[in-house]
């Protein structure tokens, strides 16, 4: 299995995780800004008179209301990527990587816009008399290519297929097993609720919600969306104002330290320009999924005569999800502090590194060489021995990193008792081969740097609230995995329609639901990585598509300017 997962991110490497799949996501959100003249500033307003139905309609068809789709999109995109990812990227790249997550968001915005129009446009009424839509059909019906002997090549038909297998695996890689993954164990460190039992309640509660189709999904996230939004902006502003002596000076270092680069602080050993510009736009477009194509599965479902006027709506969510969510993460971790100091944790073996040789945080020309080390631009030597341990303590002990920072007061345990013994390292790596003589339960405490879920979890509770914060976290974990895995199951559900036809969905949903107990107290790595190369799969053709309809695109927006004009003519309207 490790083997399988590590050829699946290899491939992960070479697709999602490249260079060219990040500048082909940005590429288009710059050429849509600039081609259709900065709508995401321009039309702003508009969105908002929308969304509360101004532009509707008597008779207009649809299943749901501008602000429905918007919950239901919203909550499949706010999830576990606004509390853990905007603290892995703050890990990675310092300060600066918040600058880049807006950056992105801005530009996802009018791709956002964009993807949700053209998939409104050409949606489908299926068999049941629901309306189905999104990327796929327009793909179905616009990239087909016609040949001159007046046939087609069914290109359109075959990415439109790719994409909607790519979403039904996408909606159990990255809307399902990893949410209530990270749930369960949430609720288990934090009020010690067994996984099993967590899984099973959430389960039922997913399936009684699935079964009603979108209908029922939007009443529960029109409800659901804005109480988590809720509770989780009054944890944030108590953290936040706890530590407003703060406030500025994090605000400045998130826009200083843009050309400059973050600076070794604490425990952080600093960042460079481009490693906060690739884990800024890297944790940018995760959080607000723009250009890959689900939230128009969603919008596509509402009621509106116009196509752009759904476009206007979806254009709220990058603004929503990373303008406003992350930010007010990222001034939590920022204004609390936490992302330099070390706090004493269970290590994780996939960030420890053991190097052969001691070096000093006292030291500035150690800083230095670690720091270069860190961002990729020098090598350090690696150990490759064994180290001796005598009752839980490491016997002249190299300098051992975990998350990126000099791990201190190192203990080693088998089975919660203090180890004596040797570790095997290979490659600064616990050698874990299966002639290894390691003991299977060696694990190792100690102080380092934190990152993701646990370090937010940190930051809540330098609050007036205190301790209590970290409740916040656990609630607000709960609340947007839960709402992310209902929106990701009609997500798949559209897509299992698309290929089968609305027969195929109720065996998906029990199916959905089962993988998603089962996920609950099982390893999902190997899914998350699967997930990383299914969620490139769909965003590539759904960009292809987009670029090659731009004109089209253009064209409706002229069109939709020329109707809100005579709808209300008082109102100065955009040119185009």
């Amino acid at each position: 299995m490790n083997k399988l997962n590590e050829i699946l991110s290899t491939i992960d490497d070479h697709i999602g995780g490249s260079e060219w799949f990040v500048f082909l996501l940005l590429g288009t959100g710059i050429f849509f800004t600039i081609y259709l003249k900065f709508p995401q500033f321009r039309y702003m307003k508009h969105s908002l008179r929308i969304v509360r139905g101004k532009f509707d309609k008597e008779g207009d068809e649809g299943d749901t209301s501008h602000f429905q789709a918007l919950t239901t999109a919203l909550s499949g995109t706010v999830g576990t990527g606004n509390i853990a990812g905007v603290a892995l990227a703050i890990h990675l790249g310092g300060p600066a990587a918040l600058f880049w997550m807006l950056v992105t968001a801005a530009l996802g915005m009018t791709t956002k816009f964009v993807e949700v129009t053209l998939s409104h446009k050409y949606r489908d009424k299926a068999a049941d008399g629901s309306i189905a839509g999104g990327p796929m059909y327009f793909m179905k019906k616009r990239l087909n290519i016609p040949l001159k002997n007046n046939k087609l090549l069914k290109t359109g038909t075959l990415l439109g297929g790719l994409f909607a297998i790519a979403t039904i695996l996408s909606s159990f890689g990255t809307g399902n097993l990893p949410q209530i993954n990270s749930i369960s164990n949430s609720l288990f460190e934090t009020f010690g609720i067994n996984h099993m039992v967590s899984g099973g309640i959430l389960a039922v509660l997913l399936g009684l919600v699935i079964v009603g189709g979108i209908k029922r999904i939007a009443n529960v996230t029109s409800k659901l969306v804005p109480l988590m939004a809720i509770i989780y902006f009054v944890g944030a502003l108590a953290v936040i104002t706890y530590n407003y002596e703060n406030i500025i000076p994090s605000i400045a270092a998130i826009f200083g330290d843009v050309f400059n680069g973050s600076a070794a602080v604490g425990g952080f050993l600093g960042g460079s320009i481009a490693f906060a510009f690739n884990r800024g736009v890297n944790r940018g477009l995760f959080s607000n999924e723009a250009g890959q194509g689900s939230a128009p599965i969603a919008h596509a479902a509402a009621r509106a005569h116009e196509p752009v006027s759904e476009g206007l709506v979806a254009l709220l969510e990058p603004f929503i999800d990373t303008i406003i969510i992350c930010t007010l993460t990222g001034l939590v971790l920022l204004s609390s502090g936490v992302w330099t100091e070390k706090h004493q944790n269970l290590f994780q073996e996939t960030d420890i590194v053991v190097l052969d040789g001691t070096y000093s945080e006292a030291n500035q020309n150690d800083v230095k060489q670690l720091h270069n080390y860190l961002v990729g631009k020098a090598d350090l030597p690696l150990f490759n021995n064994s180290l001796q341990v005598q009752n839980g303590e490491i016997v002249n002990q190299p300098t051992i990193l975990h998350a990126r920072s000099v791990a201190e007061d190192i203990r080693v345990f088998v089975d919660n008792q203090p180890y004596s013994g040797e570790i095997i390292i290979t490659g600064g790596k616990i050698d874990r081969s299966p002639d290894s003589p390691n003991p299977k339960g060696l694990v190792l405490e100690g102080k380092s740097l934190m990152h993701s879920a646990p370090l937010t979890t940190i930051a809540f509770t330098r609050s007036w609230f205190g301790d209590y914060g970290k409740y916040i976290v656990s609630i607000g974990l709960l609340l947007f995995a839960f709402s992310t895995a209902i929106s990701w199951s009609y997500y798949g559900g559209r897509a299992v329609t698309y290929l089968f036809g609305v027969k195929g969905v109720v065996w998906y949903r029990l199916v959905y639901v089962i993988g998603f107990f089962l996920a609950s107290f099982t390893d999902t790595t190997i899914v998350w990585t699967l997930s990383g190369i299914t969620i490139a799969l769909m965003t590539i053709p759904n960009l292809i598509g987009l670029l090659f309809l731009s004109k089209e695109m253009k064209s409706e927006v002229k069109l939709f300017w020329v109707e809100y004009g005579k709808r209300f003519p008082d109102e100065k309207v955009p040119k185009g």
